[in-house]
């Protein structure tokens, strides 16, 4: 043998047991680090929730807008005679009650 291969091989082992330990590393965390990505994927965060909360409200309250308006407009319509309008507006007014409850009152500031 030369002088080179008897001078590299104990190098070469130190850095090959160097990669079957990391290696043997990078399996055995595998299994840990699969479960982490899974939880993180099956669980929603609480900034996810706080976010899905604040855009459910605000669907709520564009909807109860629209509402408040054809409201208005029934009413106007009802007063001047339309039975229909006044038929109406009795419906608009009860998906109004419904809707009503399910918007959080923001605090004013005198609380």
């Amino acid at each position: 043998m030369s002088r080179i291969t008897l001078l590299s091989a104990p190098v070469l082992a130190l850095s090959l047991g160097g990669c079957v330990a990391s290696t043997l590393v990078d399996v055995a965390t595998a299994p840990v680090r699969a479960a982490g990505k899974v939880a993180d994927w099956a669980t929603t965060s609480q900034d996810e929730a706080d976010r899905e909360r604040g855009r459910e409200i605000r669907e709520r309250e564009e909807r109860l807008g629209e509402l408040q308006r054809d409201y208005a407009e029934l009413e106007q319509e009802c007063v001047e005679g339309d039975d229909d309008a006044c038929r109406e507006a009795v419906a608009v007014r009860q998906e109004m009650d419904e809707l009503i409850p399910t918007i959080p009152v923001e605090p004013t500031e005198d609380d």
